[in-house]
């Protein structure tokens, strides 16, 4: 079972950029994985996406300022967030996309949009 530690998160102003990171416990050569969020009193949602080979697709509403990246080295994927609003207030969580039944998921990194 893999283990998943989200970090990057924090307070941040309208318009302000914010870089997370997500390190996996084991290998993720071969799985898509994605970043999620989940804000309060919301469902969680899956807004970014790559793929084993690199590919990517996005939720409309971040399409354009988000960017997911991976380094299957370091076992370890990226959110880039830039232009970030009000409304990307959110805990952040990573993990494979379509999720992998036996694997738990992280604490999460709050992400907080106010001025």
């Amino acid at each position: 079972q893999v283990q998943l530690v989200e970090s990057g998160g924090g307070l941040v102003q309208p318009g302000g950029s914010l870089r997370l990171s997500c390190a996996a416990s084991g290998s993720i050569r071969t799985i898509n994985m994605g970043w999620y969020r989940q804000a309060p009193g919301k469902p969680r949602e899956l807004v970014a996406r790559i793929t084993s080979g690199g590919s990517t697709n996005y939720a409309g509403s971040v399409s354009g300022r988000f960017t997911i990246s991976r380094d299957n080295a370091k076992n370890t994927v990226y959110l880039q967030m830039n232009s970030l609003k009000p409304e990307d207030t959110a805990v952040y969580y990573c993990n494979a996309a379509p999720l992998i039944v036996s694997w738990s998921w992280g604490q999460g990194t709050q992400v907080t949009v106010s001025s």
